[in-house]
């Protein structure tokens, strides 16, 4: 194969005519003024030629003649690309042989006038054919790249292209070709890279299988070389930036995986460094990228991090860092964006020199400048961009909750400059107004887009500060809070400073002085947090006296606090809080402290503005709130308060009656006689339980009232009991069916009326009064003490005489939102039930505006049509969500809620019936109520209760996932300009995660058991071996796969979840197997095919690898499924299947052979078919950037990894 001829020996006058059309074809396409057909026709040529078996030929002839323009020499790249990736398999020795001496052709053959994206697709194309033939038929790659390597600059960019490309699909992407080939490419990049005496000092012993390294400098010497050249003149120009910079970057490829030998050996760190030296940003800002790449690496042995992190802590480095970053400042009002972009990566960058540090702190060479580098931390962490300051925050964590570095002289030095910027940091920064000229705002709007971006970056920038005040606390104790109080004091003194006088007219719940405070009360609730691990880890002779002291000055400062007067409800929820968490918290073992609070919190009171709407809000916020914090300290003091109980009940009663006296806030408040009692230890519990009967017995009367009962039987009777009688004729009288905007239609009288009547029904219902009184009696206590057994005896005999009523409750909200129960609106009204009972709810990332105003906006619709609609979903939501919430208490007492016989039938019945009649949303809620009442199930009670459950469930989850699919499909095809696309998103969004929320349901029934952590030991009750053995309960995923009445309905739900226009027939009575092997299998080669699930393709290829693994030797059946796809030969599928099997430990292998057999099948992504541009890769966010924008990284430490689905692959088993 010489070039001249084609690929099958074809002549020149063939290539002639084809070149000369794809030449007319091309014109076609690129000149504005074609006519649409023919630009269509040209384009369909252009592809199908792609398929033709001379086509890399003809690439090759367009991509060598120069003459060309380049937008055809890069089509006839392309063709070669397509050859390779998709035909190699197919192509003789010879062939393929042709193929690359064209490619090595091209690459020496390129010139500096050919654009750059010619040189990057021949990159990629000899990237292609490596890893397809290099160290098995192509053993002179190396010494072909060192050839091009000594021709011009441009030749040398080149193998810098390759050499970088090549170790990121080695080492860094999940690259399907790469792992077929095993760890060989893996091993022949590590020779060719690494100097020969590295590899002999690391591995003496090691064998040469094959040799591919040309010369023993290796390409790492090579590079840092160049890097030295590009940077060693005064005067850097275009070419020695664009050089030092694409060496940068192929240094960061490779630094991630290299032996860190070879580094010291070959002098890249140091060279690498003195980039940051070099006034370039360009080169700066690689030089950075690379070295946040070096130090991200897990783990260095003590030589390498003396080598490698030790030079990063010298003098003269720690003296270049800190001009760097002066050099970085950047105006807020006028921010360089190249050198914001550049001081970001530095502050990443010294976040990983800082992790390694804390995670070896011994490891640090003599003389090393720690002093220097937490300076470098401490100013950067100071910067007024939140974006570059959260790194150090973050490291600043790590340091103080290390004990070596945390404790030592460097770190105590500065630990009130930290506590100062903390303090000054903790203001709620998402309240002050986006206009705002505060610098860290303007940096804020520059680096976030969006609202929940912005939360959840705000989130976990105000968490690292209020751990940082709670660990210095921690450490220095007796000065921090003097400081802290001492703040606090002035703030108090001076709330008001150059704000006017609080007015009830004007109130907002972002105030100025509520902010100033609120910022001061959470450093003081981080400082507590601090103050409590010291008290309980310091428990000597020497520390007793500090706590008498501490706990004096405590108490003294919230004697003051309580004194105070504020009229600001969220004020004094604020001070509320704070005095309930030094009760609470430091001041626990004060009674009469607690006592002070318990008063405070009876005796406040704020006036009544009945026009002031947000006050008015505000202030029913503050009894709502003030009821939960007086039965916090009902819980934490029962025995103390049960002492004066007398005193206690009079006065709880006298206020609650006070607040409202005819309503049912006295109900209410007796839940925190309700919690003394229960609780209190010092009071005989018979008596205890006899007056806990009382209490409960007015509401279990109220239960089995047989007027009760009787509105329960009928829908009409439901909605009399509701208020809602005379909802449907009113509907009906006014035609709201032909107004388009409720929100802009006042209530009239009538109105009103009916909506005062429903808020009147509503509370005079026991669910709301039984659900508080049910979680004080069994929430957070432990199962063996004598509170939550005594709760047992006392629902035991009482969950009987509620849950006929209760399920019926249950039924009939449900019922309530299904059209054909409202037989009081014509047919052309039934829309309207619908839009009435369908929740209105801020959605993070797809409402428009803050929570708050969402809030807002629907608190100004109260008294419009849209605000009665409101209160009617309201009222059947607050029904239909207490209830739930009522089983999950009683599913907390274990067999006293599951051991009666008759309860699965009318529990499966009451949650389900008429579950498909709630939308999406609703229906979420109920899938996450259902999830602890089967998890909470004995094992005794599983085979009685959980089937009926759980296969309702699944099949209502079914029906209604489907039918919504087919609702959002059906109205995408019917859509016109002027429909709605935020409700269409916001729909979609809401069916996902339904359908989210029932699959985690799933992988939580059948996910393996994880391996439990040691526990005390228990009573064994029997004898194996002589030994003795605690028996373990049964998994329940063991019971769900051994119950094909539960199997069956969750594996057909999982099958349409896996594509939700799928639509293949339910099995009637097939073994789960074939079913799986089907059905399933279909599904999931549906989705690998759809361009919507790109970014899922290697989940679906580990699946349909599960499934051909597990049951390919059972049955043909997945085999027949791939054979009728069309193309696909039984050899190709029986190789796959056999790689398999053999591949069956290693998974990447597995997805590998999976996607290289169906790739003719794969889904495009979108960006590839060109309807959207690929993202730019330097203005991608990091992972660390990512991880400050994500809501979980509050749980990092603890958060276990995402949901392990070889649960579900067990199923095959």
């Amino acid at each position: 194969m010489n070039g001249v001829n084609g690929l099958n020996g074809n002549a020149e006058n063939s290539k002639s005519e084809t070149n000369t059309r794809i030449l007319q074809a091309l014109e076609i396409v690129h000149n504005p003024r074609s006519d649409n057909a023919l630009r269509q026709d040209a384009s369909q040529y252009l592809e199908q030629i792609r398929s033709d078996e001379e086509a890399p030929y003809h690439g090759f002839g367009l991509a060598t003649e120069k003459e060309q323009p380049p937008v055809v020499r890069f089509y006839g790249l392309s063709l070669l690309e397509y050859g390779v990736r998709h035909k190699w398999s197919n192509y003789t020795p010879e062939q393929s042989k042709a193929l690359r001496d064209w490619v090595i052709t091209l690459a020496l053959n390129l010139s500096t006038e050919d654009p750059p994206y010619i040189a990057n697709k021949v990159a990629e194309i000899w990237v292609e054919i490596a890893k397809r033939s290099w160290g098995m038929d192509w053993m002179d790659m190396d010494e072909v790249l060192i050839r091009i390597w000594n021709g011009e600059i441009v030749q040398r960019l080149l193998v810098l292209a390759i050499l970088e490309t090549l170790s990121e699909d080695v080492f860094g992407n999940d690259d399907t070709t790469v792992a077929l080939r095993g760890n060989d490419l893996n091993r022949a990049c590590v020779d060719i890279f690494t100097p020969a005496e590295v590899l002999t000092e690391q591995f003496p012993t090691r064998e040469i299988m094959i040799d591919v390294r040309h010369g023993a400098d290796g390409w790492l010497t090579r590079m840092a070389a160049l890097l030295e050249w590009c940077i060693s003149g005064k005067d850097i120009d275009e070419k020695q930036q664009l050089c030092a910079v694409k060496t940068l970057y192929t240094f960061k490829s490779v630094i991630i995986w290299i032996i860190p030998k070879a580094l010291v050996s070959t002098q890249s760190v140091n060279r690498i460094c003195a980039c940051l030296a070099v006034s370039n940003i360009p080169i700066q800002l690689a030089a950075v990228d690379s070295l946040y790449s070096l130090y991200n690496r897990s783990r260095f042995s003590e030589e390498d991090f003396r080598d490698i992190v030790g030079p990063m802590l010298k003098d003269d480095t720690i003296t270049l860092l800190k001009q760097l970053y002066q050099w970085l400042i950047v105006d807020p009002s006028d921010i360089d964006e190249a050198k914001y972009l550049l001081l970001k990566k530095f502050s990443e960058m010294i976040f990983n020199i800082g992790r390694l540090l804390e995670e070896h702190p011994s490891f640090a060479p003599e003389g090393s400048n720690l002093a220097g580098f937490l300076d470098v931390l401490l100013t950067v962490m100071k910067n007024p961009s939140l974006h570059v300051s959260i790194p150090a925050l973050h490291l600043w964590v790590k340091f103080l909750s290390s004990d070596d570095v945390g404790n030592s002289p460097a770190v105590t030095a500065l630990v009130g400059e930290l506590l100062e910027t903390c303090s000054h940091r903790l203001v709620r920064y998402e309240s002050l107004p986006e206009d705002s000229k505060d610098p860290s705002i303007l940096f804020l709007n520059e680096d976030v887009d969006t609202f929940p971006e912005k939360h959840a970056f705000l989130g976990n920038y105000a968490r690292f500060c209020n751990q940082i005040v709670e660990l210095v606390v921690q450490k220095q104790p007796i000065d921090a809070l003097y400081h802290i109080l001492g703040q606090a004091d002035h703030v108090l003194d001076h709330v008001y400073d150059g704000e006017p006088a609080f007015q009830a007219s004007t109130y907002t719940k972002t105030s100025v002085p509520l902010l100033r405070l609120d910022a001061q009360f959470t450093v003081i609730e981080a400082a507590l947090k601090g103050c409590l691990k010291w008290l309980t880890s310091s428990g000597n002779a020497t520390t007793a006296h500090e706590h008498d002291v501490m706990a004096s000055n405590l108490r003294v400062w919230c004697d003051r606090l309580l004194s105070l007067t504020f009229e600001d409800p969220s004020i004094k929820q604020r001070v509320i809080q704070l005095a309930v968490g030094f009760a609470s918290g430091p001041l626990k073992r004060e009674p009469r402290f607690a006592f002070k609070v318990f008063d405070y919190m009876l005796d406040t009171r704020c006036p009544e503005y009945p026009g002031c709407r947000a006050y008015t809000d505000a202030v029913r916020d503050l009894q709502q709130f003030s009821l939960h914090q007086l039965q916090r300290i009902a819980m934490r003091f029962p025995n103390d308060l049960a002492t004066i109980f007398d005193e206690v009940e009079a006065k709880v009663m006298s206020v609650s009656r006070t607040i409202d006296p005819n309503g049912p806030t006295p109900s209410r408040y007796s839940s925190v006689l309700f919690i003394i009692l229960h609780r209190a230890t010092n009071i005989d519990a018979q008596i205890r339980e006899a007056r806990l009967d009382l209490f409960i017995q007015p509401l279990i009367e109220q239960w089995q009232s047989s007027e009760l009962a009787q509105s329960l039987t009928s829908s009409e009777a439901f909605s009399k009991l509701l208020g809602l009688d005379d909802l449907q004729k009113y509907l009906a009288a006014r035609a709201v069916h032909k107004i388009p905007d409720w929100s802009s239609c006042p209530l009239d009288d009538e109105g009103r009326a009916l909506q005062d009547r429903m808020g009147k029904a509503l509370e005079a219902l026991p669910l709301r009064v039984t659900k508080t009184i049910m979680s004080v009696s069994v929430e957070r206590l432990e199962e063996t003490s004598q509170p939550f057994e005594m709760a047992c005896r006392l629902w035991h005999k009482n969950i009987p005489l509620i849950l006929p009523n209760l399920l019926q409750f249950i039924s009939r909200s449900q019922a309530f939102h299904d059209p054909s129960n409202w037989s009081g609106l014509p047919p052309e009204m039934q829309d309207v039930v619908r839009r009435i009972l369908t929740d209105r709810f801020w959605q993070v990332g797809i409402s428009e505006g803050t929570k708050e105003e969402f809030y807002a906006k629907v608190g100004d619709t109260r008294a419009t049509m849209e605000g009665l609609a409101s209160a009617v979903r309201s009222a059947v939501r607050i029904v239909r969500e207490t209830g739930y919430r009522l089983l999950y208490y009683m599913s907390l007492l274990g067999e006293h809620f599951y051991s009666f016989p008759e309860l699965p039938g009318p529990l499966s019945s009451a949650l389900f019936s008429d579950a498909c009649s709630l939308s999406p949303h609703q229906m979420t809620i109920l899938v996450e109520m259902t999830r602890p009442v089967i998890e909470n199930c004995p094992e005794q009670f599983r085979s009685h209760f959980l089937p009926p459950l759980l296969s309702s469930l699944f099949e209502q989850l079914d029906r209604k996932a489907r039918s919504e699919w087919e609702r959002i499909e059906e109205r995408s095809r019917t859509k016109t300009e002027e429909d709605d696309l935020t409700n269409e998103m916001k729909d979609e969004s809401i069916l996902r995660q339904l359908t989210m929320a029932a699959v985690m349901f799933v992988v939580g029934l059948v996910e393996p058991p994880k391996e439990p952590p040691p526990a005390a030991p228990e009573v064994p009750t029997a004898k194996k071996n002589g030994e003795m053995v605690i028996p373990t309960p049964e998994p329940t995923r063991t019971f769900i796969l051994h119950t094909p009445d539960i199997l069956k309905p969750v594996i057909l739900f999982c099958t349409h979840a896996l594509l939700p226009e799928f639509s293949g027939d339910g099995p009637v009575e097939p073994e789960v197997r074939e079913f799986v092997s089907t059905e399933v299998l279909k599904s999931c080669i549906t989705s690998l095919h759809d361009p919507y699930f790109v970014e899922l393709q290697r989940d679906f290829a580990g699946l349909i690898a599960s499934i051909l693994i597990s049951y390919s030797p059972r049955t043909e059946t997945p085999k027949e499924i791939l054979l009728s796809l069309p193309g696909m030969s039984a050899d190709k599928v029986d190789r796959a299947v056999r790689h398999l099997l053999k591949a069956q430990s290693n998974s990447r292998q597995q997805r590998a052979i999976i996607l290289d057999l169906l790739e003719g099948f794969r889904g495009v992504a979108i960006h590839e078919q060109g309807k959207l541009p690929r993202p730019d890769p330097k203005k991608m966010r990091s992972k660390l950037q990512e991880k400050y924008m994500t809501v979980d990284m509050q749980t990092e430490s603890k958060r276990e990894p995402s949901p392990d689905l070889t649960g579900v692959a067990g199923m095959f088993g």
